[in-house]
């Protein structure tokens, strides 16, 4: 039997229905303790956390640019909201997050997305290192049921000793931490077919959970109120002209900034993962600010859109924004209903999915991609990286910037001319660098050392730039050097696919020479 269109339409439309409904409870299961665990590694209330994620999946999944993208409290923004909480109180939480919301969305309206994604990737990837490294070593301690230390510094070099003392007191914290720690790495191993599907921080904090109930372990357990709209704090005027002014701005400046390069970032890895499901970027930015706004009003975390939830989301076959708007439906019917059993889970089993998620964030393989765009890179992230450790985060994006900036005022100013002889008549001119006006004496000098009636092959492989200037000077020097019995050849396909990007298999396509001698009808062409 033939299907009609409208058999066919009522049937993709039921189908995509069944795939968002089960990727909507995958992903709500994997939100649901890293809600939880970043809350607690950002120092704030569990309820704050579990907020952000039903207002990221309610508000964020209607209004967003990326509709595969879930949105909710996000590891990357936990340094900047445990210092910003630890210096001036969950009072200031609510207000700076508003301000961050209100700028995100000034910037969505004034399509400014395109200008986040322009944030060099070592720099991008070397913030989320240092926050992995901070979330890693603060979490650490959290997994011990100790406090963390006041620096990332002091975190990193107390682990040693903290472990040691675990160990030799037995302690049935580092115990838990251990067995959620391992639930996680066995998990992906053992799951197979159908139960992949089932989350591992899931499995983990069910196991670590189980075995304190059965044990009754003296353990720190989570703090959950009765109900989120006890734990909501609404920002009053009053509250507002409490705040100064400058600490106000600096952080609602900071949050937005981090947050929507790391959205903008997330949205692109979920572009490259589902092609045919566009991303319009400044919907985006406006959409994370309306659910920022809407987290600040209530007093809650700020919200990214986040990679392990957005990949999860993919990966268990979401294909609308149905799947994001429905697992904010479920967060909210699980803390309505079955809050309680939130106060059953052990501290040290959350945070042990946030040393793990830290871990994860450092990403080795990162630095490995980074070095084949050469060791500038690679420096670039290692400084950013270890500014925010030492520092703070703000410091070391900062860091990290302001030497990408460096590196491409370098590369934009830096032009070597070598000329190298061979047999005969023969010699290569070798440029590489940009070739610009800046650099022009350069240029003109090593012209100057060319001999009369030579046959000169300029070499642009390595060129990543010429302008008119240094054009016109090769042209001119051509002129000079053909009244003298000599040439300058130059392969015009590969200057083009240096220069303008065109891939160098294409040279035909350009030329079909694979050379052109310069004289009255190159020049022409060079024109």
């Amino acid at each position: 039997m033939t299907k009609t269109p409208e058999t066919r339409s009522r049937h993709f439309v039921y189908g995509s229905a069944k795939q968002d409904f089960l990727a909507s409870i995958v992903v709500f299961l994997v939100a649901l303790p890293l809600c939880m665990g970043i809350a607690i590694a950002s120092g704030v209330p569990v309820a704050a956390g579990l907020i952000t994620g039903i207002v990221g999946g309610l508000i964020v999944g209607w209004f967003s640019g990326a509709p595969l993208q879930v949105s909710g409290p996000a590891a990357g923004l936990t340094v900047i909201v445990y210092q910003l909480v630890d210096d001036h109180g969950m009072i200031v939480l609510g207000a700076s997050v508003l301000v961050a919301g209100i700028l995100q969305m000034l910037a969505g309206a004034l399509k400014f997305g395109r200008w986040f994604r322009a944030v060099s990737p070592a720099v991008i990837h070397g913030m989320l290192g240092g926050v992995g490294v901070l979330i890693l070593s603060s979490q650490f301690h959290v997994m011990l049921d100790d406090s963390p230390k006041h620096s990332g510094i002091a975190n990193l070099t107390s682990m040693p000793a903290a472990a040691f003392d675990a160990f030799a007191h037995r302690d049935a914290a580092a115990g838990i931490g251990l067995l959620a720690m391992a639930c996680l790495i066995a998990w992906k191993t053992l799951a197979k077919h159908r139960f992949a599907l089932v989350p591992a921080p899931l499995i983990a904090i069910v196991v670590a959970t189980g075995v304190v109930a059965a044990m009754d372990l003296p353990i720190a357990r989570v703090d959950m109120p009765k109900s989120l709209s006890s734990a909501v704090q609404l920002p009053s005027l009053d509250l507002l002209q409490s705040i100064p002014f400058s600490v106000l701005v600096q952080a609602g400046v900071l949050i937005a900034v981090v947050a929507s390069a790391e959205t903008l970032l997330c949205a692109t890895a979920v572009e490259k993962m589902k092609p045919d499901v566009p991303v319009d970027y400044d919907r985006e930015l406006l959409a994370q600010g309306i659910g920022n706004t809407v987290c600040g009003l209530l007093g809650a975390l700020p919200m990214t859109g986040v990679i392990v939830r957005s990949s999860a989301n993919v990966e268990s076959g979401g294909q609308t924004r149905r799947s994001t708007i429905l697992h904010g439906v479920w967060l909210l019917a699980f803390v309505a209903v079955l809050g309680t059993m939130v106060r059953l889970i052990p501290t040290a089993g959350l945070a042990a999915i946030l040393v793990y998620t830290g871990f994860k964030l450092i990403n080795i393989q990162e630095i490995k991609r980074l070095k084949r765009y050469g060791w500038g890179e690679v420096g670039i992230y290692t400084a950013t990286l270890g500014t925010i450790v030492a520092t703070d985060l703000l410091t070391g994006v900062l860091v990290g910037i302001g030497l990408s900036v460096a590196k491409l005022l370098f590369r934009f100013s830096h032009l070597n001319a070598l000329v190298m002889h061979g047999e005969g008549n023969y010699c290569i001119l070798h440029l590489s660098g940009a070739a610009t006006f800046l650099r022009l004496p350069t240029l003109a000098s090593s012209l100057g050392r060319i001999s009369a009636g030579r046959e000169v092959h300029v070499d642009f492989e390595q060129l990543d730039h010429i302008d008119h200037a240094c054009m016109d000077l090769l042209m001119a020097f051509a002129q000079r050097h053909e009244q003298t019995g000599g040439s300058l050849i130059i392969d015009w396909g590969t200057l083009h696919a240096r220069v303008h990007g065109v891939d160098e298999t294409d040279h035909n396509e350009i030329n079909h020479d694979e050379s052109i001698q310069v004289s009255d009808s190159s020049r022409q062409i060079a024109a």
